[in-house]
């Protein structure tokens, strides 16, 4: 089958590390334009790459079948619709978009006008997830009754990116970590009862949010996932606790490092975490009780590019659906509620 002709919406952090590299590595794909408003640097890295100005001549382009919304969130409504209505395939950046409302309306565009639509939920395919998943999905812990999810950092600094830092829509670390961590709890343990939620700004000049702690409520589970800036000691990324035992594991995928420095994902050791990174599985087996460190699974994020291309090509299942989407978007929203109102909300 022909390769996807494909544009991307901007050439910043996400376009140049997490996008374009599987694009052009992928042979499904054909990475053709980029919008680039001012600065031209696709080229640099792409020779012969078609830099446009404006959004109407991506979406005027015949050829182009699959445009990548990796704009700021508070765009990403706007230009996913016009696309969609273009008549193209969209793959959107988390978060998806701004609320749960915006997030149904564009699924069921897509639904009417018979196109694809997916939302890069990249961190599904983070070697340490997969890890933690196929602990979850072997049983190895029995009944769970207690998670976290932690993706923490240290850097009191605000970030240069002004789109980040101003109290406009879909900035703060709520809509940036905040999907992440909600789309692995849904993968893992599926749509919550109920939530509370504590979200706070704590960096010196902040206007934006800059942690938050969401309890998700299940029938006998408690997970709890948060995010901050002042964690300068690591500790584990994720910690579960069941009937029979537990298992701890970092946050260790070697992804964003490897193409931060250039590597490529075609390159054999792709994905491969050190092995000192392991989890810590202490738990009951029919043998009798063990404490051991557990394999960690390869990380690839070009797997989700592999499902985009079935999608769109072959009629298979969307690697991260518009439905699964308006759910990471509908915690968001009452996440924001929670912490405004300081009470338990419960989930329709």
């Amino acid at each position: 089958m022909p390769a996807i002709q494909t544009a991307l919406l901007s050439f910043g952090m996400s376009g140049k590390l997490f996008h374009a590299p599987f694009l052009t590595a992928h042979p499904g794909f054909h990475l053709t334009t980029i919008w680039e408003r001012s600065t031209k640097l696709a080229a640099d890295n792409y020779p012969g790459i078609r830099s446009v100005d404006r959004l109407e001549e991506v979406l005027a382009d015949p050829a182009l079948e699959l445009v990548v919304v990796n704009t700021p969130t508070a765009t990403h409504f706007e230009y996913a619709q016009q696309a969609l209505r273009a008549g193209k395939h969209v793959l959107i950046e988390k978060a998806f978009t701004i609320t749960t409302r915006e997030a149904e309306a564009l699924s069921l565009l897509a639904n009417e006008q018979q196109l694809c639509l997916s939302i890069f939920q990249n961190r599904r395919y983070d070697s340490d997830f997969r890890t933690v998943q196929r602990v979850v999905n072997e049983g190895l812990l029995g009944e769970l009754l207690e998670a976290e999810i932690h993706f923490d950092r240290f850097r009191e600094s605000l970030s240069p990116k002004q789109h980040k830092e101003l109290p406009i829509a879909g900035a703060g670390l709520l809509y940036d970590l905040g999907p992440h961590l909600i789309d692995q709890a849904l993968v893992l343990f599926g749509f919550p009862e109920a939530v509370f939620a504590d979200v706070r700004s704590l960096r010196p000049g902040t206007q934006v949010d800059d942690y938050f702690e969401i309890l998700l409520y299940y029938p006998t589970l408690r997970v709890r996932l948060k995010a901050g800036y002042h964690y300068r000691e690591p500790i584990p990324a994720y910690t579960l606790f069941g009937r029979k035992g537990s298992f701890h594991k970092s946050r260790a995928d070697v992804q964003e490092r490897d193409l931060l420095a250039g590597l490529s994902p075609a390159d054999p050791n792709w994905g491969l975490e050190p092995e000192a990174e392991q989890g810590l599985l202490h738990t009951e087996t029919a043998a009798g009780s063990i404490r051991e460190k557990v394999p960690t699974e390869r990380g690839n994020y070009m797997d989700y590019f592999d499902a985009m291309y079935r999608y769109i090509r072959e009629g298979a299942q969307s690697p991260v659906a518009g439905r699964e989407g308006e759910q990471t978007m509908r915690i968001i929203e009452t996440a924001r509620q929670s912490a405004a109102e300081q009470q338990v909300i419960t989930l329709p």
